[in-house]
């Protein structure tokens, strides 16, 4: 009878290890609770030998319920955790967002001298590629061939992609090249850090010797073709990878490549991969996908495709609400992103991301009230607690509008320490509204916390300069220069037959150099005739581009601006687009007062609608005015 009854609860156990397995494999937390309180309440956790506990523990790491992960596993007696269990708890703490107690685990493990196995390594690597360190991940990778696990390919993939992570691309080649058998996930590791670490051309040719590829590897390779802007050769590639390799688009391979269209401006790629889904997808495209076309159009200057992928979404996430937000804040559409605000709070709940967007909407518009109005009701209307970047945004909406004290009042109240851009927001608002004090003050907090920054120095700079303090001006240009330290250099770039073409301050080095400067010559003479006069006065040591004007003369002064890198980007479109064409470029830096007024001449002489994204926002040129009203 005794027998009979532990062969029952023998089977019992078994049968409940069967269905905990099963709800971690489908994720079923909800069953997987339900089971776990049976067997509590019926004593069946506690029978000896059972290894119930085991499989709870499996159950909630799969489903990513740490802390219940946790307390299951220090209730398994020491003797009954075997390399699984620990395994299993590691790798529910990395993909949890805890990398850290990850590492801690592993090293409690070793002390209890429990063995390892090639899964645990990979384990260590997540967790180290996670948390990008590097100096744990070369001890782990040495503990790796110690313990034999050097033939092992997912131990030796995972450790090569954490050195990718790292930014140690040679480790991750001597890995490669040491493995006896190499898979294709082997291969596209690789791939990735290469196109990350070693530039485009060495990719191209990693690429081209690869044995085969799948949908990861073809993926990363023509996000690299798009962010290089060799527009022709990415269709090339994707005739290639659809039509004759016979793969198929998923929507992870569609929001990778919109989002290098989004980051390089390729809106040509990006409405090919727009029209690729509508064809190939014979249901409502993917949220994600239609979100991820809302961050392309928006980033790529056409805020109206934008908007009309939005309003057809049958449904919408607080992801997609943001990204139209955020991209209606980049034109300085202030009003439109209050009124789809009122819209938003009745479908879903609004987060940080939100009000990120909505501060941002009313800097750049220069809605002071009501920008005012969100950020003192974060917390206690939206139960949000202002972030950094919440700081930032409201410090530049008042500083733009002059209200330098209560923006400063802002930074000295903050709970949390103020970063470089709160504090640079406020300094450039000291430029424009010319309060040197102030700026001085902010200076002196920048250089300790940012030396290297040359772009305050530069606004200090140019303080000084306009309030007739030349020997303190130059006084900062000699200190910068004496340390070696240089200003990032401004870039400018636009896509003409399918190739994006890029120009510094003064460039020279593009095939078409002498019609450009032709171009420019007339195009400079022209603007003039309609009214454009060269602000050289604002431009004594230029933040926003290259090019130093200490010590020149007038002509030499006007003859650089001329030269600024968006107005070459301007004079290659005219000559090489057809009339009334709209133009379309991309600056790394914030436009200059001098190039932003020329644009607005430029587009009323040449009949063109001249869009310039820099570093903060749109600028919408047409019929000589600029969609910022001059509120940047």
């Amino acid at each position: 009878m005794i027998w009979g009854t532990e062969c029952t609860l023998s089977l019992l156990a078994r049968h409940h290890r069967t269905l905990f397995r099963t709800c971690a494999r489908c994720l079923a937390l909800d069953v997987g609770k339900k089971l776990h309180a049976s067997i509590v309440t019926t004593g069946l956790e506690t029978l000896p030998n059972t290894f119930l506990p085991n499989a709870v523990l499996q159950m909630y790491a799969a489903c990513g319920c740490v802390l219940s992960a946790r307390k299951v596993f220090d209730q398994i007696p020491l003797s009954h955790k075997d390399t699984v269990d620990w395994t299993t708890l590691m790798a529910c703490y990395a993909r949890g967002g805890l990398p850290l107690d990850s590492l801690h685990l592993f090293v409690n493990m070793r002390k209890s001298s429990v063995l390892i196995d090639e899964f645990t390594m990979v384990t260590v690597f997540l967790a180290c590629a996670k948390l990008g360190c590097e100096l744990f991940g070369v001890q782990g990778h040495g503990c790796m061939v110690k313990m034999g696990f050097n033939s092992s390919i997912k131990a030796c993939n995972a450790a090569m992609d954490m050195y990718v992570k790292c930014g140690l691309i040679d480790k991750t080649r001597r890995i490669f090249n040491e493995m006896a058998e190499k898979s294709l996930v082997s291969w596209t590791v690789l791939l990735e850090g290469v196109v990350k670490w070693e530039g485009f051309e060495n990719a191209r040719l990693l690429f081209s010797q690869m044995p085969e590829r799948n949908e990861v590897s073809w993926t990363i390779m023509i996000a690299a073709y798009i962010e290089n802007g060799l527009t022709k050769e990415v269709f090339e590639l994707l005739r290639e990878m659809l039509f004759e390799s016979g793969f198929e688009l998923n929507f992870v391979t569609v929001c990778s490549w919109l989002s290098a269209c989004a980051q390089s401006g390729n809106v040509l790629v990006g409405k090919w991969v727009h029209m690729y889904a509508l064809k190939m997808i014979k249901h409502e495209i993917d949220m994600m996908v239609a979100t991820a076309l809302i961050n392309m159009y928006a980033k790529c200057g056409r805020i109206d495709d934008a908007f009309r992928v939005f309003k057809v979404m049958h449904r919408r996430n607080v992801i997609s609400w943001n990204a139209m937000l955020s991209g209606l804040a980049m034109q300085g559409k202030g009003d439109m992103v209050l009124d789809l605000f009122g819209q938003m709070i009745r479908e879903v709940k609004p987060d940080d991301i939100t009000f990120t967007a909505i501060l941002s909407a009313c800097s750049h518009s220069g809605l002071v009230d009501q920008g005012r109005h969100f950020f003192y009701s974060l917390e206690s209307t939206y139960g949000i607690k202002p972030s950094i970047e919440h700081y930032s945004c409201v410090v530049d909406l008042l500083g733009r509008a002059g209200h330098l004290e209560e923006a400063e009042s802002i930074i000295r109240g903050m709970v949390i320490t103020p970063n470089e851009v709160v504090l640079g927001s406020l300094l450039g608002s000291c430029s424009v509204h010319k309060n040197l004090e102030l700026g001085e003050r902010l200076m002196k907090e920048l250089v300790q916390l940012y030396p290297d920054n040359t772009e305050y120095h530069v606004l200090l700079s140019n303080m000084y300069s306009l309030a007739g303090k030349n020997d303190k001006a130059n006084s900062i240009r000699v200190v910068l220069r004496s340390r070696g330290v240089r200003k990032v250099p401004g870039m400018s770039s636009i896509y003409v037959g399918g190739r994006i073409h890029c120009f510094s301050a003064g460039d020279k080095l593009h095939p078409q150099s002498q019609e450009i400067y032709m171009m420019l010559d007339e195009m400079i003479r022209k603007i003039r005739l309609a009214g454009y006069v060269p602000h050289t006065a604002w431009q004594q040591f230029s933040g926003s581009d290259d090019g130093e004007y200490y010590g020149y003369s007038q002509e030499e002064k006007e003859q650089t601006l001329f030269s600024h890198s968006e107005k070459l980007a301007v004079c290659f479109g005219l000559i090489s687009t057809q009339a009334g064409m709209p133009l379309y470029i991309f600056k790394n830096l914030r436009i200059c007062q001098d190039c932003h007024s020329a644009m607005k001449v430029v587009s009323k002489v040449y009949n063109r609608e001249i869009v310039i994204r820099d570093r903060n926002r749109f600028h919408c040129f047409k019929l000589g005015s600029c969609s910022c009203f001059d509120y940047w």
